[in-house]
C-alpha cells in the first residue's frame, strides 16, 4: 500500500532520520506546471514504501516548480528545480534546507563535473552554469552556444553536455579548465546519455519533437570523440527517452513503450520490451547500480498522482506505490 510521511509521526520509527537510514531511492515529483507542487520521496527497499512529501515536512514549504534533476555530494543534496530557476541544497541526512541559489535559467541537469564542481545545464540559457561544490555558489558559465540538457562525465575529464531542444550535437568540455575543446554532431535532440565499461559515450537521440526524422542511438568513443556505431529506430512513430545503463556498464536501458534492453555489443535494436508498458503511462527509468533491479516512474495522466513502480531485473514485479504528481527522476541511495 502506498504511504505518505505525516508530520505527526514524530519520533516514531517512521521519523525522517530512521527513513534515510535504510537504502532506496529519492524521487523527484515534478507536480503541475506553474503549480508549485513540486516534491520529494523517498522509497525504502526493505520495506517496500514510498514516503512522499519530505521536503515540505522537514522545512514548511513546497520543493518548487517542477524539481528536474539532483546530486548527492558529501553531506549535501542538490536538487534542481527547473521552473522555480533554484538549486535547492538540503542536508543529506535531516533534509533541512541549507541553502537556496536562485537566478538560474530554467535549470535541467546537474551532474558533477570533479571533486571541487558541477555544472547545470539550461533548457533557455546558451551556457552551462559552474557551480562550486564548496562554496555552494555559481562561479561562472560556459557558453556552448545553443541550450542543453544531458550531461555525462569520463574518468579522462572531459564533460559531454547535449544539445537537446532543437540541436544535434554533444559539446565536449575540459573540466579541468572548463573550456569547449570539440563538438560532436550527432542527430536530432540528443535526449540523454551514458558511458559504457568499454569507453564508449551513448547518445540517444529521440528524433525531435515534430518526429523530424527517425530516432538514434549513437555510440561514440570518449577518446578521439569519433562516432563508431550508429543504431536506427525502425519508425518514425518511435520515442525512445531515458537512457540508462547498469552498474557493470554492459547493457542499456531506454523507454520506447516498454523498457527495452539492449547490450552494448548487440548490432541490432531490441524489437521486444523487457517490460511491457501496458496500461501504464511509462515516464523516467532507473537501474539500481547495487542489483539491476530495474524503477519505472508511472506519470498517469500528467494531473493526479502516480505511481512508483519496482522490477527485477527479469522484468518480473515487485512492487507499486502512490508517488506524487508526475513522479520523474530517481537517485539511488545504496
Amino acid at each position: 500500500m502506498p504511504s505518505c510521511f505525516k508530520p505527526e509521526d514524530g519520533d516514531d520509527p517512521d521519523s525522517i532520520e530512521s527513513i534515510l537510514s535504510s537504502k532506496g531511492v529519492f524521487v523527484l515529483n515534478e507536480g503541475n506546471f506553474n503549480h508549485g507542487n513540486g516534491s520529494l520521496s523517498f522509497y525504502s527497499y526493505d520495506s517496500f514504501t514510498l514516503y512522499n512529501q519530505l521536503f515540505y515536512t522537514v522545512n514548511q514549504r513546497p520543493l518548487g516548480d517542477i524539481p528536474m534533476s539532483m546530486i548527492i555530494n558529501g553531506t549535501k543534496i542538490y536538487i534542481v528545480v527547473n521552473n522555480s530557476g533554484n538549486i535547492e541544497i538540503v542536508d543529506k541526512g535531516s533534509l533541512k534546507s541549507v541553502k537556496t541559489i536562485t537566478g538560474l535559467v530554467s535549470p535541467r541537469q546537474i551532474g558533477i563535473a570533479d571533486a571541487g564542481k558541477a555544472y547545470i545545464t539550461s533548457l533557455y540559457s546558451d551556457s552551462v552554469a559552474i557551480l562550486n561544490l564548496s562554496t555552494d555558489n555559481i562561479t561562472g558559465y560556459i557558453d556552448l552556444k545553443k541550450p542543453s540538457e544531458s550531461i555525462a562525465v569520463s574518468s579522462s575529464g572531459k564533460a559531454f553536455i547535449a544539445h537537446w531542444y532543437g540541436g544535434n550535437k554533444v559539446m565536449v568540455v575540459n573540466t579541468e579548465n572548463n573550456q569547449v575543446i570539440d563538438s560532436i554532431e550527432v542527430a536530432a535532440e540528443p535526449e540523454s546519455m551514458v558511458i559504457d565499461r568499454y569507453n564508449l559515450l551513448w547518445v540517444l537521440c529521440n528524433g525531435g519533437w515534430n518526429r523530424q526524422s527517425n530516432a538514434e542511438l549513437i555510440a561514440i568513443n570518449v577518446s578521439d570523440h569519433e562516432i563508431v556505431r550508429r543504431l536506427t529506430f525502425p519508425t518514425i512513430d518511435d520515442s525512445p527517452t531515458c537512457l540508462t545503463i547498469d552498474a557493470r556498464g554492459e547493457n542499456l536501458y531506454y523507454l520506447n513503450n516498454g523498457v527495452m534492453q539492449l547490450n552494448v555489443k548487440a548490432a541490432e535494436l531490441p524489437a521486444i520490451p523487457v517490460i511491457q508498458q501496458n496500461n501504464h503511462l511509462f515516464y523516467k527509468l532507473a537501474v539500481n547500480p547495487e542489483n539491476d533491479e530495474i524503477f519505472v516512474t508511472d506519470a498517469a495522466d500528467y494531473q493526479r498522482k502516480g505511481y512508483l513502480l519496482r522490477f527485477k531485473n527479469d522484468g518480473t514485479p515487485v512492487s507499486e506505490v502512490e508517488a506524487d504528481i508526475i513522479p520523474g527522476f530517481m537517485y539511488f541511495k545504496n
